[in-house]
């Protein structure tokens, strides 16, 4: 199986399966002398564990990272950094009844196609639960990049929108609610949402908002390796992730050119920013900030149709530990992606300098 590897100089490559012994990770290319908070990385580890709120999956896990290379007194030596998540809450027996047969909108089916195996407990690679290793990866990112600030909540789930523009709301108040909306009064609406459909056995998507801070000019390359172009495929390859648009995105089809160029201030800056922070793939000085749309979740507590691995129709039901909306967890998610992006993009324009 390829595409366990995310970046070019800041490099991240994970392991582990869902219901495996562990789930981890080897980031290269840090540079030596980077001081870490390992309390920090491990409260962005809290933001994502399962079993955190009623409105979540119960599954409990303390995921508690260990550092076995890399990290000597408190800063990275420049050699890879090796870690590991112990998995110690698996309960594979919720799975078995899905052995031979897919789930729908699931990776089941295709990865029995392509591999000809696949691990059913819990999806194997294919579960989220793969995601904590970015967030430790992109929590020693964050500090890397020092002065760049992430932030990313939640404005959406289901057609509960906050009509906010990030620039009008505290961005403090994001971890108040366990929705990670910084709005208190549309944060309850959506948890009573969740709550009600959770009820239903069903789920329910939403979109994420990040917006990353004092990014320099210069960087992204041309053509190929732009910024957002980069930024689009870290968030594309977020489990349940089916859109991003950055800047002005969709709305800005609406737009005349006369009204949509941003125009500049004599120092370079703009006044407006439907651009996004990013001109011709390079960031220009401005705040970067995109949406990531997640489709509701796949496994759904109620009876389906669906095939078995020989192609017979059969009637089944989802079982186990499930999320009924997946954006309160993978707001962190987000920022970590993020951070990998800005920091290999931060060292490859370090390097062209040179």
């Amino acid at each position: 199986m390829a595409g366990n590897i995310f970046g070019n100089l800041f490099r991240l490559t994970t392991f582990g399966e869902s219901h495996g012994t562990a789930i981890g990770g080897v980031l290269d290319g840090c540079p030596s002398g980077v001081t870490l908070d390992l309390d920090a990385i491990q409260t962005e580890l809290d933001r994502r564990r399962p079993g955190q709120s009623a409105i979540v999956t119960q599954r409990k896990e303390p995921d508690t990272v260990e550092f076995f290379s890399g990290v000597f007194e408190g800063k990275t030596t420049g050699t890879p950094i090796g870690f590991a998540i112990r998995n110690t809450n698996q309960k594979s027996h919720d799975y078995s009844h899905i052995k031979d047969s897919y789930r729908p909108s699931h990776a089941d089916y295709v990865y029995d196609q392509k591999y000809g195996f696949r691990d059913y407990r819990g999806g194997g690679r294919s579960s989220a639960r793969e995601t904590a290793s970015r967030v430790v990866a992109g929590a020693i990112a964050k500090q890397f990049l020092n002065d760049v600030t992430i932030n990313a909540f939640v404005s959406q789930v289901g057609n509960l929108k906050m009509d906010k523009s990030y620039k009008d709301l505290d961005l403090s108040l994001t971890e108040s609610n366990p929705i990670r909306c910084p709005d208190p009064l549309t944060a309850k609406k959506m948890e009573d949402y969740i709550k009600e459909v959770r009820k239903q056995g069903d789920t329910i998507g939403g979109i994420i908002t990040c917006v990353a801070k004092n990014i320099p000019v210069g960087l992204g390359e041309p053509v190929f390796d732009k910024l957002h172009a980069e930024l689009g495929k870290a968030m594309l390859s977020i489990n349940a992730v089916k859109g991003f648009e950055y800047g002005s995105g969709f709305d800005g089809v609406a737009m005349k050119g006369s009204e949509h160029n941003d125009k500049f201030n004599t120092d370079g800056t703009t006044k407006t920013n439907y651009s996004g922070g990013v001109q011709g793939g390079i960031s220009n000085g401005m705040d970067v900030y995109f949406n990531v749309a997640f489709k509701p979740v796949a496994t759904v507590i109620q009876p389906y149709d669906t095939i078995d691995k020989d192609g017979n129709k059969v009637t089944t039901q989802g079982k186990g530990r499930h999320d009924p909306c997946v954006v309160p967890r993978a707001v962190p998610i987000v920022e970590a992606m993020t951070a990998l992006v800005l920091a290999d993009y931060t060292l490859l324009n370090r390097t062209i300098k040179l």
